[in-house]
């Protein structure tokens, strides 16, 4: 199976070799340099590195086949160590060694404070991890050089809170991180309740690296929540799953991706079990495609499991968006400008892990995944499953953007 994509690369590489053949005969080989930035090292690399992966086996699938028009494409790779400071020195790095686009990013405040540089230059950034809402916000959409082919959390929260909804869950207790992401995705959840004329019961607040949310869980307890939907990228998921459970307060804890990160599942352990989270991939080979990249990413990487199976389905697609768009430039000018209208433009259909690309991107809209791609999914026996037999069964065909 895992030969299937190679296969459909090499007859979309001939394709597409023959529209553009006039400059590809006229160009000497060379290099294409893609910027990769993200955290390979660090507390987020749980991530971080799945994302590096799936980009990695989609550039070595395309250089096997001749790259682009000739060109080898050349990672460029950065890592950001899930700091700030870093992220942003070197964003500026990247634009400085000339790399024709970026993707990366899996922290939404690393994100936030480093998109200005990208913003400023003209380069376009790919975002495959990173949900936070205001990244695609930033700036007027037909002059944004950002765009994202991960979930954003204005869609991934209404999604959840339509589904606790139907399950008969009204009282949400929202506890959220004071991270970048953490705020951005509490603002969603309290949007999206507040769009079914509801209110959280309770709020919590907390910062990175709590150890300790029992009191926090007593007041939701006692406020009457009956839900408890949590906003934290990594270990302090666990920390409220395994503080319910030491209070013995058995109501079901949802939420964003976050909660499918070894950080929650390994960490929390049985408290995990029953925990609902919004999905864009979930790691079964419901078809042809989705199972011929499982294999390809297991045989390259010498893994039995991906730890994080939607950063790296998502850092793959968007490899393959990045290239079917370089197609549509048709005179040989791979400037910031180019590329950014290459992006906007239809593309020739791609038929991706996550989602069937046509048009991902236009002026007016940088976000690829529309809420029709979700799933929920569920924590089952240390790994995340279809919360539905239905979502199973509709994942055998890949979602197109609405």
């Amino acid at each position: 199976m895992g030969k299937v994509i190679i296969k459909i690369c090499v007859v979309v590489f001939g394709v597409l070799v023959a529209v553009g053949g006039s400059y590809a005969q006229t160009e000497p080989p060379k290099t294409l340099k893609i910027g990769v930035i993200g955290p390979f090292t660090g507390a987020s690399a749980d991530f971080g590195v799945p994302m590096f992966n799936g980009i990695q086996l989609a550039v070595d699938e395309i250089n096997a086949v001749g790259g682009y028009l000739g060109r080898k494409l050349e990672i460029v790779r950065k890592d950001d160590q899930a700091n700030p400071d870093v992220g942003l020195a070197l964003s500026k790095e990247l634009v400085a060694e000339k790399v024709a686009a970026t993707i990366g990013f899996c922290n939404t405040g690393v994100a936030a404070k480093s998109i200005e540089v990208f913003q400023t230059s003209k380069l376009p950034l790919i975002v495959p991890c990173s949900t936070g809402s205001p990244l695609t916000a930033k700036y007027p959409a037909p002059e944004s050089y950002i765009f994202r082919t991960s979930a954003k959390d204005a869609i991934q929260a209404p999604f959840v809170v339509d589904d606790i909804l139907k399950r008969g869950w009204s009282k949400v207790a929202i506890f959220a991180d004071t991270s970048g992401y953490g705020l951005a995705g509490l603002a969603d959840v309290e949007k999206a309740l507040a769009a079914k004329n509801l209110k959280p019961v309770y709020v919590a607040k907390f910062a990175l690296g709590v150890k300790d949310l029992s009191n926090e869980l007593k007041e939701a307890r006692a406020a009457g929540a009956n839900v408890i939907f949590s906003y934290t990228v990594g270990s302090e998921n666990a920390v409220i799953a395994k503080g319910r459970q030491a209070l013995g307060w058995r109501v079901p804890q949802v939420g964003a991706w976050p909660l499918s990160f070894p950080f929650f599942i390994d960490g929390a352990k049985e408290a995990a079990n029953g925990a609902l989270m919004a999905q864009t991939f979930i790691a079964e080979p419901s078809n042809s495609r989705r199972a011929a990249f499982l294999t390809s990413y297991a045989r390259k990487f010498n893994v039995d499991k991906i730890p994080v199976p939607m950063a790296a389905a998502q850092g793959y697609d968007t490899v393959y968006i990045l290239l079917h768009a370089l197609f549509n430039i048709r005179d040989g000018n791979y400037n910031g400008p180019a590329i950014k209208a290459a992006l906007e433009s239809k593309l020739r259909t791609y038929y991706g892990v996550v989602a069937t690309y046509e048009q991902p991107f236009s002026k007016e809209d940088k976000d690829a995944v529309t809420q029709n791609m979700l799933v929920m999914g569920m924590v089952k026996n240390g790994a995340v499953t279809f919360a539905y037999p239905e979502d199973a069964k509709r994942n055998l065909f890949v979602q197109r953007k609405q």
